[in-house]
This record gives structure tokens, sequence and C-alpha cells, in this order.
């Protein structure tokens, strides 16, 4: 047991919210959070009121990933601020309303935590989106489900980087916790990828209900990949995608990617190559949904982060 003077004392997590849906076409989370809607006992935890919530209803409706515009770009200053109103597009409407329901975001009455459930058509496997590297609950609780579901893995993506963060629903939390698993087409429901949501999220549940409860989490070490740089596919004057991904790179993610080593493959059958100065590893390869956004993947950087003993203040 780690003295008080190092252990970092964090308020109890009694208000949690489970989000489904952010991504209408994304079916794990959508299948969950109807789930457990309907029927919420298997996500109870002692001293935790957990609300599963459908975030984009007429996106879910429509099983599209948004009506006018993304809801998980949404949640900026300005589009919070914005004087309401039926002219407003719908995915801005519903920011508003969430931040009303579950924040406000960046005050102390904001939800303690909130996961956002996602599904990727890239070969991610299990992900959980930390957004900031000082998160030390956030990082206790990563460390505890990592180790919970080994030898399955789970890694964890840190989106840390001031040009490339984006104003995500979770971010409303005081804790926000994203996760993404893959790979699942849009509008598809596979039952392993369902299954490894749902494992992740009871671990999750665990590790709130056991701090609550008042167990002191020990100082840890967590490897996490740091997004670095987004890579949009080769283009025409036209702005037309001149290449694919290269099939040695296709469903390679967090796999290491060298100076030299194919990234692109023209469509008359020539290679480019990776040019950058150092080894990356590159992750939501070949996303379906990151074509209108420009990005063919994003390449990050493998580190350790410390977090500090843990227990509730």
């Amino acid at each position: 047991m780690s003295s008080y003077s190092n252990t970092a004392r964090v308020n109890e997590a009694r208000r949690v919210a489970i989000f489904g849906g952010t991504h209408g076409n994304e079916m794990s989370g959508v299948t969950l959070v109807n789930l457990w809607m309907k029927n919420g006992i298997e996500i109870q935890r002692k001293g935790v009121e957990v609300k599963p919530f459908i975030t984009n209803p007429k996106a879910v409706e429509k099983c599209t990933r948004y009506v006018d515009t993304d809801l998980n770009r949404a949640f900026t200053p300005e589009n919070l601020s914005a004087p309401t109103g039926d002219d407003l597009p719908y995915e801005v409407q519903r920011a508003q309303e969430i931040n009303r329901m579950f924040g406000p975001k960046g005050s102390p009455e904001a939800y303690d935590v909130i996961f956002d459930l996602h599904n990727t058509t890239s070969n991610m496997g299990c992900t959980l989106i930390l957004e900031s590297s000082k998160d030390y609950f956030n990082l206790q609780m990563m460390n505890y489900i990592k180790k919970a579901i080994a030898p399955a893995s789970c890694l964890v993506l840190l989106n840390e980087h001031p040009l490339l963060k984006y104003s995500t629903s979770r971010s409303v939390a005081k804790h926000p916790v994203g996760l993404e698993v893959g790979p699942q087409p849009q509008g598809v429901l596979r039952s392993n990828i369902f299954e490894a949501m749902r494992v992740i999220l009871k671990h999750a549940l665990d590790f709130i209900e056991m701090f609550n409860e008042g167990v002191e989490f020990p100082p840890c070490s967590v490897e996490v990949f740091r997004v670095s740089e987004r890579i949009d596919y080769p283009r025409d004057a036209n702005g037309n995608i001149i290449a694919m991904v290269h099939p040695n790179l296709q469903d390679c993610d967090w796999e290491p990617l060298n100076p030299g080593d194919p990234m692109f493959q023209m469509f008359d059958g020539k290679t480019i190559h990776y040019q950058g100065s150092g080894t990356v590893y590159p992750t939501f390869i070949n996303e379906a949904a990151y074509y209108e956004k420009q990005q063919a993947f994003v390449t990050t950087r493998r580190e350790t982060l410390v977090a500090s003993s843990i227990r509730k203040a």
C-alpha cells in the first residue's frame, strides 16, 4: 500500500454513461446499449448509476454514420454555445442536448465517466482511446482491463495531439473513454466483436465499483500508442484518389512501418514507400468512414506512461 503523500486522490465515479450509436451504423454499441436499456442488470454495480444511452437515434434509425454532420466532431465550444434552433444541423442540436444531460462539459456537474462505443472497419482489434496522459484514473482503469482480459489483447490509443484532437461526444465527461473494436463492416453485427466489447465493459465497470469501494490501485505503467500524424491517400490535381493502401500494409494495424516500407499502391501498380524519419505504428488503416475525412491511416508512436497509485478522495 503506497503512502498518502504519493497517492493521487480521485473523486468517486458515481455517475457513468455508456453511449452507443454516436455513429448510427456501428452496430456493436447500438445493439449493446439497446439491450441494456431494456434490461440493465448486467451493467448494474453497487453505488454506481450506469445510464445506457443512444446518442444519435436518427442515424441509428437510418443505419448511417450521421444525418447532417459527424456527431463525434460536434462538441466544440462554438457548437455547444450556439443559440438553439431548428436551423442548426441535427447533430449540433443533439450535441447541445447531450451536453445538457451529461455535462455541462468541463463543469463539476458533468458525468464522471462516459464510455463511447465504436466499431471500425480496420483490423484494430480492441482499442481503448485515452484523451489525456495525465488522467491517472483512466490509465489505471485501462491497465486493469488489459490485465483482466489477458492473454487477449487490448491496446491503448492516446489522442492527445494538440492539432489532431477532435471534439468527441465522450469529452463531456470528467473521464472520457473511447472503445473501438474491429474489424466489422458498417451496418453489420459480428458476434466476436460484440462479445469482445461486452467483456471490456464488464471489466471497466468492475474497476469503477472496486475503486468506489476504497480499493487502492498501486502505481502502474501502461504502453500507449500516441497519435502522431494523419496520412491521406495520394491524389491528383482535382483531389481524386490515385492509389490504394499497399497489400503489405493492409490489415497490419499496430505493426511497425519503417522508412522505405511499401505504403500505397498506385492504380498502375507502382509502389509509394513510407518516407518518414523513423518507425511508426499505423492504425485506422483504410477505415471506410475516413475516406470523407481524407485519411488513409494515422501514424502513432509507442511509449510508456506511468500512473501514480490512486484511491478515492
